[in-house]
């Protein structure tokens, strides 16, 4: 879908991606099916959804705009946005080896950053592309993105061990406020709503 630039169709297929990645866990442990090599092939399929489709997004977005230029410059730049898979790539197998991130996260998930470039590039295609200079702003945001990823900023985990508001405030706040940003603006809403979870972990941080 992305080769053919259908990003619509694409961002459905990333959001079934991060619907299953939330509920393979729960299955695996009903059907008692969890096993060090299921954790390593959920990881492989997390860096495929998550690292490769939405660097491919970026790379398809640079690559129609640098289509207006010549040279070293436009032929080489598109490739910047695997930056992000890269990242996601080393972000997952730190994760793994990483007993700190068993009931929270250290950076950013790669689920979360899927999720804003997808709705970002799906949502926000036509504006994005009437911004002046778009790559060069663009591009801060993809190495900022990144670095998120393998960053050690602690970041919430929507996990509930109980559904009481009084041991879950930050994520029923979050949950809300997300649902009412994508109602009002759509699917940007999404994009924005995953600038909310990262500015949220961050006060959460300073108590």
């Amino acid at each position: 879908m992305i080769s053919q630039e259908e990003f619509f169709l694409a961002g459905l297929w990333i959001i079934l991606a991060s619907l299953f990645d939330f509920m393979d866990g729960f299955v695996a442990r009903m059907l008692k099916a969890f096993s060090p090599i299921g954790k390593e092939l959920d990881s492989l399929a997390d860096v495929v959804s998550f690292g490769v489709a939405p660097a491919f997004m970026i790379y398809m977005l640079f690559t129609s705009w640098m289509a207006e230029f010549d040279g070293f410059f436009a032929q080489y730049f598109p490739y910047l946005g695997f930056l992000v898979a890269v990242f996601s790539g080393l972000r997952l197998a730190k994760f793994n080896i990483d007993d700190r991130q068993t009931t929270s996260f250290i950076g950013l998930p790669v689920p979360a950053n899927a999720l804003f470039w997808c709705a970002l590039i799906v949502g926000a295609r036509e504006w994005l592309d009437t911004v002046p200079y778009n790559y060069l702003w663009l591009l801060p945001l993809v190495c900022f993105s990144s670095w998120m990823l393998v960053s050690e900023v602690p970041m919430f985990a929507l996990k509930f061990k109980t559904f009481a508001w009084s041991q879950n405030k930050l994520r029923y706040s979050f949950l809300l406020l997300s649902i009412l940003l994508i109602v009002l603006t759509g699917i940007p809403g999404i994009s924005l709503a995953i600038i909310l979870y990262v500015l949220l972990s961050l006060f959460n941080n300073r108590k």
